[in-house]
């Protein structure tokens, strides 16, 4: 009675466990987005006139189809697409891509790495000390990860035919900071409005954002919520990283460019289309409308 009574005041918890397992399969994209965002926030989904920019992340989801995405999501060949774009001095080098863990031959890789799926969001596994380093967790946890379909949970469309793969890339921290600093910055129609540092993220996990001259903007996620009187580290070369994130979406109507910075230097991340899949919840109404009014939709808006 309990879960039953749990499954009916959180039915976005179901509807997640059965997306992300395939069950809801049958249903078409529009559908099934449209299911999700009325049980995720209560309100019908407005497709024909959308205007906060979780709204406009499910429009983009249906109708913004451009082929490239796909490579640029695949943790592996959007090494590529972005060193041709930048050059290949901000990747971080890779040591091998196999399409299985057992064909990874660990004797060749250096005492520190990452592993990472090239498929999915957050399949990551980080060693810091090879003579430590638990295989057969790791065997585990990276089937599992392989047999993950991110596109299922929020159908973002990209994710859906990429090959399952593992990566082991070099392992970077940055000296001073003792770990690695990211900076996520919020490329709108391909210009930078905002860029995002989360913190503590182990030990409640908060986010703060800025406008692109780093001044605190009154924006916030209620998962991850900003913490105004935090003085964070800001890039050495906060233009330079601009600069790059503007190349990378140039053309774009939304993309967030994930940017690294390692002793001084600048590396690429990752590139994101739907952050949180279009379903967070902002700290005010004002926040989602004001970072969907920066979106034009194409066909739409322009």
């Amino acid at each position: 009675m309990r879960l039953i009574k749990k499954a009916i005041s959180r039915p976005v918890k179901v509807l997640t466990v059965l997306g992300r397992n395939g069950f809801l399969n049958w249903m078409s994209d529009e559908a099934y987005i449209r299911l999700l965002y009325r049980a995720e926030f209560r309100e019908r989904l407005d497709l024909e006139h959308p205007e906060t920019f979780n709204q406009k992340m499910q429009w983009l989801k249906l109708h913004d189809r451009n082929p490239a995405y796909p490579e640029m999501v695949d943790k592996y060949e959007a090494k590529r697409y972005v060193s041709d774009i930048i050059g290949p001095e901000y990747i971080i080098p890779a040591f091998g891509v196999w399409d299985s863990f057992d064909e990874i031959d660990f004797d060749r890789l250096p005492n520190q790495f990452v592993l990472k799926c090239t498929h999915d969001s957050g399949g990551i596994l980080i060693c810091r000390d090879k003579n430590t380093f638990d295989i057969a967790q790791a065997r585990k946890k990276m089937n599992h990860f392989l047999k993950h379909d991110y596109y299922h949970f929020g159908r973002e469309w990209p994710y859906k035919n990429i090959r399952p793969r593992i990566l082991a890339e070099q392992y970077m921290e940055d000296e001073e900071a003792g770990e690695l600093r990211d900076y996520k910055f919020l490329c709108f129609d391909g210009k930078v409005k905002c860029f995002k540092i989360d913190f503590d993220r182990f030990s409640g996990h908060h986010a703060n954002y800025y406008d692109p001259d780093a001044r605190l903007l009154d924006v916030g996620i209620v998962n991850n919520p900003p913490v105004y009187d935090r003085e964070l580290y800001m890039p050495t070369d906060l233009e330079k990283m601009k600069q790059i994130s503007e190349k990378l979406t140039k053309g774009l109507p939304f993309c967030r460019t994930d940017l690294y910075e390692v002793n001084g230097r600048i590396y690429f991340g990752e590139l994101t289309f739907y952050p949180a899949s279009g379903f967070a919840k902002y700290t005010t109404k004002d926040a989602d409308l004001e970072l969907g009014s920066w979106i034009p939709l194409p066909g739409k808006d322009r």
